[in-house]
């Protein structure tokens, strides 16, 4: 498969103005991304939901036989270049496995972990021998990985972690001992990539196998969903691990556990993205065939309002995250077989803030999407008999896997303002290009709806860039410390990634006279109208508390007037042909 040719820098967005020919949209998939996606779909649809009651009550055992299975098809070792078993796709291919597992609960979490956080270490920062020893077998599915990063005083703070790692006196083994709680797959995984500090003070990873000596599973937990995926702790007692299973270099462990979590990041927003689609699925099924005052609960008008917000929200969740597949292996697609730990980091880093993006944005997506559908199953939705239940259930952890949804707020304008703080672009000129739109309001394109899009995605990138101009002024280096603020930020930051993304999709749609040309501009209409409101309320907050006096009332003022242009007229119909399209695919269509 030939790399994508986007070449988009990290954050370019948020200063520049995009072409929509420079990213990637679901409409550009090629044939081989198709065939993969339709091989697990076909995989999660015979082998996992029918065993969903065993699943969910925790038949581990089920759970490593059917990973197994999955990896005769080649759905383990998607990411894994053919030298070493794997089939080599780009990312574009790991990102649609993930969307295309989503639905399947606990499995897709214990399936999704072991390909992305549990094997990529060794993927991109193994030895020649550690990728010839461990990848076949985790391409096959003969070993299960786990990924042991969380500690009981180390979890979003990942660097403080107190395990530890000395030399044997014979210095042919490292011995850890440590504790790692909450660990995906413990319960049958083969391989654990663990993080100790050798000496006590240099943070490094290490290729631990199940039967090491000194290695313990701890038992279950008892969690409130995904029951399907193990999750216990892994205890080291002097846990010998061969001077050979050192991953990467002394004191280098966080260029591999915070740039894998940028993947890991990305994988679980497009995860949450394939659970959000099945969940609107099921809303749609249930409200066809439940009647009540003699119609159908799909036929009101309320329950279509429902209908066309959540598909807005995930076309527009959707958009972003087929982009960041685009840019991601625009950077990363010539590193599978790289020699180069540094350079590999660096690529893998590079899109760190579309990541965080991706996972926030999936996830809450999702959090929304799955809220509204049991909604619209009345009390069916609260019976554990409807899968729409433990969906629900389901759903919640994603605000806190990979870095909470806070962790990653904080992230995404941090991200920014490295980028400013290195030089990589002329921040004063760019916000006193933005002030200056903003006082003469010029912001008009032209007559079409369209064209009003861009308009509200260019008003939206000035807005961030002066409130995160006058947030610098006020607080300068110590930015970083003020938390209320960069979360704020980092909305606008979502919303400007999330409209452009939607807006640049329907341009090329339009531009290839796509046949759902005229519903995608409909729900982009929609996706501009969502984001309008999170963009004013995060600005106005910002201002409120950054301003003072007269300039104060005069930037709200200001505010309020240019951003009442991006609400549509002729919302009710639009929404309602929105629904009318969705209920009769029986899906989520675009």
């Amino acid at each position: 498969m030939q790399p994508v040719k986007q070449k988009v820098s990290g954050g370019k967005f948020l200063i520049a103005e995009i072409a929509s020919d420079s990213i990637f949209t679901p409409e550009d998939r090629t044939d081989e991304h198709k065939m993969i996606a339709a091989t697990a779909r076909q995989f999660i649809t015979r082998e996992i939901h029918p065993h969903r009651k065993r699943i969910e009550e925790g038949d581990y055992d089920l759970v490593a036989e059917k990973m197994r299975k999955a990896g005769g098809l080649g759905l383990l070792g998607h990411s894994i270049p053919e030298t070493y078993g794997g089939l080599g796709l780009d990312k574009i291919s790991k990102g649609i496995v993930g969307e295309s597992l989503g639905n399947a609960s606990g499995y897709s979490v214990a399936h999704s972990n072991h390909t992305c956080i549990a094997t990529l270490p060794i993927t991109y920062f193994g030895t020649a021998e550690q990728r010839r020893k461990y990848l076949p077998k985790l391409a096959s599915g003969e070993y299960i990985g786990a990924y042991c990063l969380t500690e009981p005083e180390a979890g979003s703070d990942a660097l403080s972690a107190k395990t530890t790692a000395s030399l044997n006196e014979a210095e042919t083994h490292y011995l850890l001992n440590g504790t790692k709680i909450y660990i995906t797959n413990a319960a049958f995984s083969d391989t654990f990539i663990v993080y100790a500090k050798v000496d006590g003070e240099h943070f490094t990873a290490f290729i631990v196998e199940r039967d090491f000596t000194g290695l313990s599973i701890g038992p279950e937990e008892d969690k409130m969903g995904i029951k399907g995926s193990s999750t216990c702790s892994v205890v080291m007692e002097d846990c010998e691990v061969p001077v050979e299973n050192l991953l990467g270099e002394i004191g280098k462990g966080h260029l591999i556990a915070l740039n894998v979590l940028n993947l890991g990041r990305f994988n679980l927003g497009f995860a949450t993205s394939g659970a959000a689609k099945h969940c609107f699925q099921m809303a749609l099924e249930h409200t066809k065939e439940r009647k009540q005052f003699g119609r159908k609960i799909a036929d009101f008008y309320a329950s279509k309002e429902k209908f066309a917000t959540m598909a807005a929200q995930i076309y527009g969740t959707e958009s972003l995250l087929y982009r960041t597949a685009g840019h991601i292996e625009s950077s990363l697609g010539s590193y599978y077989e790289s020699w180069d730990l540094i350079a590999t980091a660096k690529a893998m880093n590079e899109h760190k803030l579309e990541s965080a993006i991706c996972k926030v944005a999936g996830s809450e997506t999702l959090n929304d999407v799955v809220d509204e559908a049991l909604q619209l199953h009345g009390g069916a939705g609260f019976i554990k008999e409807y899968p729409i239940e433990q969906a629900y259930r389901d759903s919640r952890i994603n605000r806190i896997f990979e870095g909470t949804n806070e962790i990653n707020r904080l992230l995404i304008p941090g991200a920014f303002f490295q980028k400013a703080a290195k030089g990589e672009f002329d921040a004063p000129s760019l916000m006193e290009k933005a002030e200056y739109s903003l006082q003469k309001g010029k912001y008009k394109r032209g007559d079409g709806k369209l064209e009003k899009c861009k308009e509200a995605v260019a008003l939206f990138k000035d807005l961030f860039l002066l409130t995160a101009g006058t947030a610098y002024r006020t607080f300068g280096n110590s930015i970083q410390n003020e938390q209320e603020t960069l979360m704020k930020l980092a909305d606008v930051t979502i919303e400007i990634y999330r409209t452009e993304s939607a807006v640049l999709r329907t341009e090329k749609a339009i531009d290839q006279n796509d046949a759902q040309k005229e519903l995608k501009e409909m729900l982009t209409l929609i996706v501009i109208e969502q984001s309008t409101f999170t963009v004013y309320k995060s600005v106005v907050a910002l201002f409120s508390s950054l301003l003072q006096g007269e300039e104060r009332r005069q930037a709200l003022r200001k505010v309020a007037t240019l951003i009442s242009e991006y609400q549509f007229e002729g919302a009710l119909e639009r929404n309602r042909k929105i629904a009318d399209e969705m209920l009769e695919a029986g899906q989520y269509v675009s």
